[in-house]
């Protein structure tokens, strides 16, 4: 794909999810991209930028990026305040994190996420409607279930650690424990990093070959 040199792209809105979560949302400008890479990005002139996959869509006038706002966070605070029309120096895309076109449907896959390491697989399923997925969402209360009003009520599993309510409750490692892994889905992680470590080993537990496991670190 094509790789935009260091630009200015304006931002058009800023919506909360939760108290701390948000989505970005920036003029395209034309930028091609493939589901699942990522953006970097912060303030103009500022050396603190930071990698966020990009939550919008193929079909899409717009990039969005879904950002959660970190205590210590320097860039995730200073995102939250922009205001629209402000500008953002946005470098991009990057990342192998992408599904074949000749696999889209071909195969089955499973998604696996924990808190905002989601945002890749709402490109990928809103960009692909047809592709055969499941997604498991890691997260520690109801209201993380990020526009889970996006994806079909029974490709999305919501895996809540910290309430009752969601579709299983526990960590998505109990449930890869409790539901055994398709050994032939092609698998795609992101979020994370000890979660990855975990699942990877089961899912190898499980049977399923290394060759059919992706991964995105969060860390």
């Amino acid at each position: 794909m094509e790789t935009l040199i260091t630009n200015k792209f304006k931002v058009q809105s800023i919506r909360n999810i939760t108290p701390t979560t948000y989505v970005v949302r920036m003029d395209r400008k034309g930028m091609k991209f493939s589901p699942g890479q990522n953006l970097n990005l912060g303030l103009p002139g500022d050396t603190e930028k930071r990698d966020y996959s990009i939550y919008s869509c193929l079909h899409d006038d717009f990039l969005e990026i879904l950002v959660k706002e970190v205590e210590d966070g320097l860039v995730s605070r200073q995102l939250k305040r922009v205001k629209p029309g402000e500008a953002l120096e946005v470098d991009g895309p990057f990342g192998f994190f992408t599904i074949k076109d000749e696999y889209l449907h071909s195969k089955k896959f499973i998604f696996i996420a924990s808190g905002t390491g989601i945002a890749p697989f709402h490109s990928i399923s809103r960009s692909h409607p047809g592709i055969n997925y499941t997604l498991l969402h890691g997260i520690r209360y109801l209201d993380e279930t990020y526009d889970k009003q996006d994806y079909p009520p029974d490709r999305y599993i919501s895996c809540v650690s910290k309430e009752e309510g969601g579709s299983f409750r526990g960590r998505v490692t109990d449930f890869i424990r409790q539901n055994p892994a398709e050994k032939d889905g092609i698998y795609y992680l992101c979020g994370n990093v000890n979660m990855i470590y975990d699942v990877f080993d089961i899912l190898k537990e499980q049977g399923v070959p290394s060759e059919n496991l992706h991964a995105e670190v969060y860390f």
